[in-house]
């Protein structure tokens, strides 16, 4: 029916109470002071609490204390001889539930016991229900109907409520900040902060301390100490996006971070406890990238423990319709103007369309419609989108134009080699708009290394 703590440090008072429960078919646990209330209420649950306000080790109040702390659904009740307006009050504002005076008799006690039961009961009940609405709330942000999302949905109601580190894969403009967002609001971090990183954004020094924080003169420019974002998310969720692009360096104290939960700033060897939930993302095939040496095994199977693949939009033409309203609300919104709709040959074009930039490219079209279109509904002259066709055959000839239009007439294979690999440096620098760490990492190059060929080919001032 229900299980009972008795904190007492009269053995004839826990007596007395413990028969008179156990007769109404209660589980009773008994203590003889604080101290041990205090160890039987951090190891095990109980429903009701009952217990005396001085005894030799502490008072009520303090057992009091603990179990809130434990379980704020759990059920308090206080006796006590000295009976004084003052406690009675003090006990109530603390979240006792109830005040029991000595002498008492036996049927008011098990009155009281039976009232805290059935609001222990009612609040837990009520904190599954908040914890499950929570969860259908953060899943129903991941829309589309298809099988494929219906199914990492799924995946995010099933892994948020545990601790387990979570690797989403997709293509660029998936949404795979939107899914960490949701496996975090539905976790038990919720209230925690939720701390986004883009690792392509920083250099390797800048990333590291960013994630790990720095001390005073671990650099030049460190003025000050800085704690980094594994401090600043603790008890909450760190979200590490486009992970792939860590370096080596980075992977390596990451690796550390993850088996013993310790950070360590850089220009300290003082290392400082963390409890950070990770999750990372990344678009890039992450088993190619270990298998090519760029990108470490064991942190890619620490990362890898839940793996969730988010499709791209054109493997689930069927979520556009619900996407497109999405955003038609939101402009409609963030706008403040009447909310547009579609025709239905524009949603067919929309739903014929590849989308290489996937649901971020939808978006942006959706917006762009609803700004300079006049027509209500929109029409599907407001969405001038190349065929699969056309789109294929155009990045074909291009691809093959500036191979074959640029290529030196030379007879010298080291001339022609030169070509090529200054041809490829411009290329990489260029899709990652000039960010020449990036543009090493990708290459399989150190910054150094880099640095050298961009000097020793000429490579300068790379427009994107």
């Amino acid at each position: 029916m229900g299980r009972i703590l008795i904190v007492d440090d009269e053995p004839h008072m826990r007596r007395v109470l413990a028969v008179n429960l156990r007769q109404q078919r209660y589980v009773v646990e008994e203590c003889a002071g604080v101290k041990e209330a205090r160890q039987k209420i951090l190891t095990e649950d109980f429903d009701v609490i009952i217990t005396d306000q001085k005894m030799p080790d502490g008072q009520g109040l303090d057992v009091l204390t603990t179990a809130i702390e434990a379980d704020p659904t759990v059920s308090v009740v206080v006796i006590t001889a000295f009976a004084t307006v003052e406690l009675a009050v003090e006990s109530m504002r603390q979240g006792a539930f109830d005040f029991i005076t000595k002498p008492f008799q036996p049927e008011v006690v098990l009155a009281v016991v039976r009232r805290a039961m059935e609001r222990t009961k009612l609040l837990r009940e009520n904190e599954l229900l908040k914890g499950t609405v929570v969860r259908l709330e953060g899943s129903s942000e991941i829309l589309g109907e298809s099988t494929a999302m219906r199914r990492v949905r799924e995946m995010v109601s099933r892994v948020a409520p545990t601790a387990a580190t979570v690797l989403i894969t997709g293509e660029t403009g998936t949404g795979k900040e939107l899914v960490a967002r949701a496996i975090h609001k539905c976790s038990p971090r919720a209230s925690k902060p939720f701390m986004p990183v883009n690792c392509a954004a920083f250099t390797e020094t800048l990333l590291e301390s960013e994630l790990f924080g720095h001390e005073k003169g671990a650099f030049t420019g460190a003025d000050r100490a800085r704690p980094g974002l594994f401090e600043a998310a603790h008890e909450g969720t760190l979200f590490l996006d486009e992970i792939a692009e860590m370096s080596p360096a980075a992977q390596a104290n990451l690796l550390r971070v993850l088996t013993d939960g310790q950070v360590v700033r850089l220009g300290t060897t003082k290392p400082r406890k963390v409890d950070v939930r990770l999750l990372a993302a990344t678009h890039r095939d992450l088993r190619r990238r270990v298998e090519e040496g760029l990108f470490r095994e064991d942190l890619f199977y620490r990362l890898a423990v839940v793996p969730i693949a988010i499709p791209p939009l054109r493997e689930r033409p069927e979520d556009i319709p619900a996407l497109c309203d999405l955003f038609l609300n939101q402009v409609s919104l963030e706008l403040k103007v009447p909310r547009r709709r579609l025709s239905p040959k524009a949603l067919a074009k929309l739903q014929r369309y590849s989308f290489p930039g996937n649901v971020r490219e939808l978006k942006n079209l959706i917006e762009r419609a609803s700004i300079l279109s006049v027509a209500d509904p929109i029409s599907e002259e407001s969405f001038p989108l190349p065929s699969p066709t056309e789109a294929a055959r155009s990045d074909d000839h291009r691809e093959a134009a500036s191979w074959t239009d640029q290529m030196p007439e030379v007879d010298d294979l080291r001339t022609f080699m030169t070509w090529v690999e200054k041809e490829i440096i411009v290329r990489t620098l260029k899709s990652t708009g000039g960010a020449q760490a990036e543009a090493a990492r990708r290459l399989g190059l150190s910054r150094s290394d880099l640095g050298y060929k961009l000097s020793k080919l000429g490579i300068r001032n790379v427009e994107t």
